[in-house]
């Protein structure tokens, strides 16, 4: 079954709004710090699996990510995707799509996410957030009609549950060995290759926290806070401002301990610190977000070359998040190059912004071409079945 004629096509370059693709062109550069830790192994593992660095400065950065990095920069990116979802749909109605029209379109969307997040699973990274998002995509259209007082309640109460959550890192081994992910030391690539699928069964519980963010993306997306920033420049600068502060205080507790500047002691200690730092890693995704809506309001129509390559980078953020995959494993897996081994969590650090980095220079030269990213270019195509890899002016 194809889209009927009342349906449009994707989202032309002249109808994207500035901070949505600015922040996710900025948060990449997170995604990739978190996601590279992952890669370090052949040495004693301490809290919540991080390496247990003696050097000065590897420990510092280890605080820094898990204070201000881990668990805060997917509720960022969460919410952001929950915005685009509703922003979609209610296109496509205005467009004179009817309801079962725009929800077709946007199952399908999910769907092709679920299999691109399949295959990034099973031959790169069992971390993987994209069949997170895409079985994310079905609730979301189910969502649509719910009330907003819904929305922004089951978002709260189900912070209890992020925190309820948190008791499984807290009673993980202690005993200096790697607990899960066991893919990421494996020299055998085909061993690695059987066991990511398994393991990813386990990345939505570490992750547990973009269900708040969704709901709260939907609530922001239906009211176009970053459509339109000036206009809630005041609810921007709150967000802002409670949210990182609460993501600071409530991660640098779980990030000292990472950084080995002191021990939790019991079980009950850890679980609370690993609770708090994934609570307030949700309002410091929402912080981040409302931080990117105030630079834009400030950018404007002032977008010099740094800018317009950050905002292509986040319009073509889902092929620079498999780029990202691509350029770890190359480097750092047991049975590539090997350097997840050797490098301490500073250089693995410099990786990985060097990643992102490179990524920000291949979105800018996409975007002088005029082509879509390869990702976006087939999700496109399968999604509105129609060619889509030029952009649109």
């Amino acid at each position: 079954m194809t889209l009927t004629s009342t349906a449009v096509g994707p989202v032309t370059t002249r109808e994207r709004a500035l901070a949505p693709d600015l922040g996710r062109g900025v948060m990449l550069a997170l995604i990739a710090l978190a996601n590279c830790a992952v890669y370090l192994y052949g040495r004693r593992y301490g809290v919540r699996q991080h390496i247990v660095e003696d050097g000065l400065l590897d420990r510092v950065v280890s605080v820094l990510v898990v204070t201000l990095v881990d668990m805060r920069a997917y509720p960022m990116f969460a919410a952001l995707f929950a915005y685009g979802v509703v922003y979609v749909y209610r296109r496509q109605r205005a467009a004179g799509a009817d309801d079962r029209e725009a929800a077709r379109l946007l199952r399908r969307r999910s769907r092709w996410l679920i299999v691109f997040g399949a295959v990034h699973v099973v031959l790169l990274f069992p971390a993987d957030i994209l069949v997170t998002y895409g079985i994310a995509g079905f609730l979301l259209v189910r969502w649509q009609r719910t009330a907003d007082r819904k929305l922004l309640t089951a978002a709260a109460l189900w912070l209890i549950v992020v925190a309820l959550m948190q008791v499984a890192s807290a009673l993980a081994p202690s005993n200096g060995g790697r607990s899960y992910f066991l893919s990421f030391e494996t020299a055998d690539p085909f061993v690695a290759l059987a066991l990511r699928p398994a393991e990813w069964l386990l990345t939505p519980f570490g992750i547990i926290g973009v269900g708040s963010a969704i709901l709260v993306g939907t609530w922001a997306g239906r009211r176009g806070v970053l459509t339109d920033p000036a206009a809630h420049r005041t609810l921007l600068l709150r967000t802002a401002v409670a949210g990182l502060t609460a993501a600071v205080a409530g991660g640098l507790p779980l990030g000292l301990a990472v950084g080995g500047v002191w021990e939790p002691t019991s079980v009950l200690t850890l679980w609370g610190v690993s609770a708090l730092h994934a609570v307030t890693g949700v309002a410091g995704g929402l912080g981040y977000a409302a931080l990117i809506g105030l630079v834009a309001i400030r950018v404007g129509e002032r977008r010099g070359p740094v800018v317009r390559a950050l905002v292509a980078t986040g319009q073509y953020s889902l092929s620079c998040y498999l780029f990202q995959s691509v350029v770890f494993v190359a480097l750092l897996m047991p049975y590539t190059l090997g350097l997840g081994a050797t490098l301490g969590t500073a250089e693995a650090a410099v990786v990985a912004l060097g990643t992102w980095l490179v990524s920000v220079l291949l979105a800018a030269l996409l975007r002088r071409t005029g082509r879509r990213g390869p990702a976006e270019a087939l999700l496109r195509r399968l999604t509105y079945r129609r060619p889509t890899d030029k952009m649109a002016a």
